[in-house]
């Protein structure tokens, strides 16, 4: 009597856990490790900067398990491109800095190691600054901003070599051009290039050179000039669609609000609170105090260009806004010094522009 073999036993595939994967970022190429949430290395390797290549690296990683959080060294830099990728994923992206270097000097310095410390510092939440989206109007007000900024210093840069040229030319067009403000001294000059370049090919001199020069730097002052208009005018556009809201609140221009939606970024929703805010525009308090001394000091972190945005509100509150100088009356009677009280009111300024700039989280869905 013949009996049917037993089926063969299915092994059950068990299901993947959780992971977390980090990118020591590159201009070329990224290396990336995934860790087990108890910190055991996975793996570790290496992908192109490229579009395929940022497929290909989470494909990688999620063979291992699934991933919900990655730490990535420079999102604002070579890890931009793939912070954004990752964030459009569903992942949660987290900024990374570079290890410090007595534990690098212990360890060793490698990009594998680089990649695994990233994936380590989400786990332990030493790294807690999520990534900005970066691919917003915030993002096009970021890439306005640095057109501006370096027409800004070209034109700076031109106007004082203008201005150091007539000082060492000849007396006679120094009085030429004696008395004039800028506008007039720029237009004057940039008719010297007009008249030069009708003039016929012969040997040149000191003082017809001098008159070149100035007119072809009044030009380059006239070209910058106009790009920085030109700016203004579309962040000043930009800043009126996506955040008008902004521009009610007494002190902050275009300048101003482009300056704090630059800081807060495409996701508000990466700050937790208003005192998250504060702290990263560089206006919390801190403590400073020993033994029998009670003293708080100006925070001398966080973004610079966000903390003078809010210095210049305070400031141009002070001369028009008169609750802000009733506040500065009574504080001072009260002998707070004018640092402290500018102090408080950078922290009021930051806590009035959190609650404006902060969107609803989306609701999520079914």
């Amino acid at each position: 009597m013949s009996s049917t073999p037993p089926a063969p036993k299915t092994r059950r595939r068990r299901p993947a856990g959780e992971v977390v994967l980090g990118v020591d970022t590159h201009r070329d190429a990224h290396v990336a490790a995934v860790l087990s949430v108890m910190g055991t290395v996975l793996a570790t390797d290496k992908f192109p900067a490229t579009a395929a290549g940022y497929c290909d690296l989470l494909k990688w990683a999620r063979k291992s398990g699934v991933v919900r959080r990655a730490g990535v060294e420079g999102t604002g830099s070579y890890g931009a491109s793939l912070s954004r990728y990752l964030l459009a994923q569903g992942i949660d992206v987290f900024d990374v800095n570079r290890m410090d270097r007595a534990d690098r000097r212990r360890r060793g310095k490698s990009d594998p190691l680089d990649a695994q410390n990233a994936a380590r510092a989400v786990l332990s939440g030493r790294a807690r600054a999520r990534a900005r989206v970066g691919d917003g109007p915030v993002q096009i007000a970021r890439m306005y901003k640095i057109t501006k900024v370096s027409a800004v210093k070209a034109r700076t840069q031109a106007m004082n070599q203008l201005k150091s040229v007539l000082i060492t030319a000849d007396p006679a067009l120094r009085e030429e051009l004696a008395g004039l403000g800028n506008a007039e001294l720029f237009r004057a000059c940039a008719r010297f290039a007009d008249v030069s370049s009708r003039e016929e090919d012969g040997e040149e001199s000191v003082l017809q050179a001098t008159r070149i020069t100035l007119g072809l730097l009044a030009h380059r002052i006239g070209q910058l000039s106009e790009q920085i208009r030109d700016v203004d005018v579309r962040l000043a556009r930009l800043v009126k669609c996506h955040a008008p809201q902004l521009l009610d609140v007494v002190g902050v221009g275009p300048d101003t609000a482009v300056a704090l939606l630059i800081t807060v970024g495409d996701n508000p929703e990466r700050l937790d609170s208003e005192a998250s805010f504060a702290a990263l525009c560089g206006v919390s308090p801190v403590e400073r105090s020993s033994g029998r001394r009670q003293f708080r000091r100006l925070n001398r972190g966080g973004d610079r260009q966000a903390n003078a945005a809010l210095h210049r509100i305070v400031f141009t509150r002070l001369r028009v806004d008169p609750r802000t100088q009733d506040y500065y009356e009574r504080r001072i009677k009260e002998g707070k010094t004018r640092r402290e009280i500018v102090r408080c009111l950078k922290r009021y300024a930051a806590r009035e522009v959190f609650h404006l700039v902060k969107q609803p989280q989306p609701a999520p869905r079914s």
